[in-house]
Formats: structure tokens, C-alpha cells, sequence
């Protein structure tokens, strides 16, 4: 993830200008430029796209991150179906994510948000049958910042406010994976009374 967001910070200083709001804009503008203006060939302004290199592979290595942390936050989900759910649909939500730097942008990005969100929501329902009332929070918030993108980028209403609320969505998706993989465990997941269960098996008997 520090090396994902350093390589696409990079690329932000490289990256000639023009944005949404004004084509002949010199440089990157935080608050009205898109991170997929990274990835072309050409900057809005016309100019040749130095940043591609550099998004390109800040993009590989925060879609890898997101995929492997899939893969083992799902072993920490007791039912079968639901962690092969997450670990499939959550790896190919990336695989899709990546292919977002190629020309096919826009058919990427509609598969790759359809699959993280079903991954999403998954992980928050059994976040909310947890005890862990901070994530609790914040997958609500990410899922409704997640929600709110889409439904711009869909509709094209509010289009000004995306490219603040795709950098925000980026936030606070990278803040809740942290919570997820370093501040739960298996444990987390189980039902009260499978939980009960064990801790009586581990009673040494009198």
C-alpha cells in the first residue's frame, strides 16, 4: 500500500496538466482532477502523459495489496460459501481494477465496482454480527462513499465533487482493509455460541 500510493503520488508531479474544469491547466490539480487522468497517454491539456508509467505501476501494486488481502481475510470467515465469495469476487474486482489503465476504462471499472461492492458487502455483514463496533463505522462509511462514486459517475450528476470523493473512497477503503487484516481475527467472525463452545471444550474437566 506506502509503495501503491507513493508511485501514484509520483506520478501526480509528473503529470502535464488539464483537468475537468480547465483543459490548459498546468500541472495536477487535487480537487478536479480524475486518477484515471493518470493513466493516459495524453493529458487533458494535449500534452504527452509522463505519469502513465508511474500510475500504471502505483496501480499494480494497490490492486495486488487489495487482492491478497482478500485472499486471507477470508480465512478468517467460518462460513464456506460466503469466504469463497469474498476471496473470488474480491480478486477479480482487482484483476478488473487493474485493467482500468487500459483503453477499455470505463467497461473495466463498471465490473470491477460490481464485484467489490457484492465483496463489500459481504465482509460488512459479518462485521456487523461482531462485536467490532468501530468497523462497524467505517463499513458503513465506506460503503456509502463507495455508493456515493458510483452513483456520479453513473448519472454524471454532482461530477464536480468525484474526483474529491474517488480520492476520499480511496482513504478510507486503504484505512478499513487495515482495520480488517491487522485489528480482527477469526474469532471475530464466530457465532457467541461456537465461540462458548470452544472456550468449554478448553475447560479442563474437574
Amino acid at each position: 500500500m506506502l509503495i501503491s500510493l507513493s508511485l501514484l503520488v509520483i506520478a501526480t508531479l509528473h503529470y502535464p496538466g488539464g483537468s475537468q474544469r480547465d483543459k490548459n491547466a498546468i500541472g495536477y490539480d487535487w480537487k478536479h482532477n480524475y486518477i484515471s487522468n493518470l493513466f493516459s497517454d495524453k493529458a487533458v491539456n494535449g500534452s504527452d502523459n509522463a505519469s502513465r508509467p508511474w500510475a500504471v505501476s502505483g496501480t499494480f501494486f494497490y490492486c495486488a495489496s487489495c487482492a491478497l488481502f482478500f485472499i486471507d481475510f477470508s480465512r478468517k470467515i467460518p462460513a464456506k460459501a460466503a469466504a469463497a465469495i469474498i476471496r473470488y469476487c474480491g480478486v477479480g474486482s482487482n484483476a478488473f481494477a487493474f485493467l482500468a489503465v487500459t483503453p477499455y476504462h470505463d467497461t473495466m471499472v463498471t465490473i470491477a465496482s460490481t464485484l467489490a461492492l457484492v465483496t463489500m458487502f459481504y465482509i460488512t455483514v459479518f462485521v456487523f454480527k461482531s462485536r467490532l463496533h468501530l468497523l462497524k463505522i467505517v463499513s458503513t462509511v465506506c460503503l456509502l462513499v463507495f455508493y456515493g462514486c458510483n452513483y456520479i459517475y453513473y448519472t454524471r450528476n454532482y461530477l464536480e465533487f468525484l474526483p474529491v470523493l474517488q480520492k476520499l473512497s480511496l482513504i478510507i477503503t486503504i484505512t478499513w482493509i487495515l482495520l480488517l487484516q491487522y485489528f480482527t481475527a477469526s474469532a471475530d467472525f464466530q457465532s457467541p455460541r461456537k465461540v462458548a463452545i470452544k472456550a468449554d471444550d478448553r475447560t479442563p474437566s474437574r
